[in-house]
């Protein structure tokens, strides 16, 4: 262990290194965000650069940092990893509780990595479960929690249809009967779509307006492909099952890891937001929020943005040709997870829009990410910058991460919940008064 240690703090410490090169020969980065980012020119790492916060968690009373006119509480705290949240029709809102796991390194940068992630608490044990939270007496805190469902296999997402609860474990999806009221599931549930585990591991899903389909969010094993493309198989992209016959088939593709899935209610488009590629530098290429069409293919592994293409990939220039450009850039290495739509009125002034959970950065010299930011919409198209709507998630020396934001809800009483996988925290969003 002592010798895996010196590795670690060596490869660390070369990473370091290139962060000082880089800023000393480098202009101030400008972050690629917006529908038409300027992106830097693509700068391959021999040594990714490795850079993350230490975990820390809230203490003394501290809080995250919210916009104007809105006020936030901790709907509930003391949870074990919670990534995403769902509320049900009732009111009631369950918490997945799940973390990445490792396979033994392979490398000297696996064993830096995965010493970096257990100290910015990314990686760990799994809890396997989801928890449900009620607040009963309508005080903006959940007095009222169960678990709902255990001995699960890294879930993520839920989604309900009618008396059915489907979860996103990250082998699969299984399906689970569900009652109103409910405080505890114990029947095992039947799996009905079946992935292949490994890599990126959130599974997310979100159902059709009209209840018939149900989506799943299924990032790549790799960064770039370099595994072959049949272990990417049915990877980096969103998959459609329809629920009355199970058939399923891929419904949009070259997305590199979709995790955060809405519909916008004016056109009833699907939108995803997308963590891309590591490697190229600070701000290349930019995660996105973009919509999804029914057939379209985004460009991993072989291009990113307005089809520009990734050198270090073996080329298909008719997958280039074919590729989409995004809707909105939301800055490079954000670790954009969470998203939901958020109707007019919740946040007073500011429209409708999509809320974003954003996880932070390690892939890059300076952190970026560590928030919720809100993308305002109009005629069914951002329309506007992203504004922040909680920060204060790191010290100011960004050396420590009180939390990192993650999924993102509308609460039954028009709060937004987002998941906090470092503080063990809801959080809740209001207006103030």
């Amino acid at each position: 262990m002592k010798f895996v240690g010196l590795i670690a703090r060596a490869v660390a410490l070369i990473g370091a290194g290139a962060i000082f090169l880089r800023h000393r020969k480098g202009a101030p980065v400008v972050e690629a965000k917006g529908s038409a980012p300027t992106i830097p020119e693509a700068k391959p790492q021999s040594v990714p650069t490795l850079k993350m916060p230490t975990a820390m968690g809230w203490k003394d009373g501290r809080k995250p940092v919210a916009a104007e006119g809105l006020a936030v509480n901790a709907f509930a705290r003391g949870l074990d990893h919670p990534r995403q949240v769902f509320v049900l029709p009732n009111g009631d809102v369950l918490v997945a509780e799940s973390c990445s796991v490792s396979d033994a390194p392979k490398t000297p940068f696996d064993f830096a990595m995965q010493s970096t992630m257990r100290r910015a608490r990314a990686l760990g044990e799994s809890a396997n479960r989801i928890t449900l939270l009620r607040d009963a007496d309508g005080d903006g805190v959940a007095e009222i929690r169960e678990i709902f469902l255990e001995n699960l296999n890294q879930p993520y997402g839920m989604a309900l249809v009618g008396d059915t609860l489907y979860v996103g474990n990250t082998d699969g999806v299984v399906a689970f009967p569900y009652r109103d009221g409910d405080l505890k599931i114990t029947d095992k549930g039947k799996t009905i779509f079946t992935t292949k585990p490994g890599g990126h591991w959130t599974r997310n899903l979100i159902v059709s307006e009209d209840q018939t389909k149900l989506y799943v969010a299924v990032g790549s094993v790799g960064n770039i492909g370099l595994e072959g493309m049949e272990a990417e198989e049915d990877r980096a992209c969103i998959h459609e099952i329809d629920l009355a016959t199970g058939a399923h088939r891929v419904f949009a593709s070259g997305l590199r890891n979709p995790v955060g899935m809405a519909f916008a209610p004016e056109t009833g488009m699907l939108w995803t937001v997308v963590n891309e590629r590591d490697g190229l530098g600070d701000e290349t290429p930019p995660d996105y929020l973009t919509s999804v069409k029914d057939g379209g293919f985004y460009g991993w592994p072989y291009c990113y943005w307005n089809q520009i293409v990734d050198d270090r990939v073996e080329q298909k220039p008719e997958m280039v040709a074919k590729a989409l450009t995004p809707d909105f850039a939301l800055g490079g290495h954000t670790a954009s997870l969470g998203l939901c739509w958020v109707p007019e009125g919740v946040l007073p002034g500011r429209g409708a829009g999509m809320a974003i959970g954003q996880h932070g950065s390690w892939n890059r010299s300076t952190l970026s990410g560590y928030k919720m930011g809100f993308v305002p919409f109009a005629n069914g198209k951002p329309s506007g910058p992203m504004e922040d709507i909680l920060t204060g998630f790191l010290t100011d020396d960004e050396k420590h991460s009180y939390g990192r934001p993650v999924g993102t809800a509308v609460a039954a009483d028009n709060a937004i919940l987002m998941a906090d996988d470092v503080g063990d925290v809801i959080w809740r969003v209001k207006p103030v008064g």
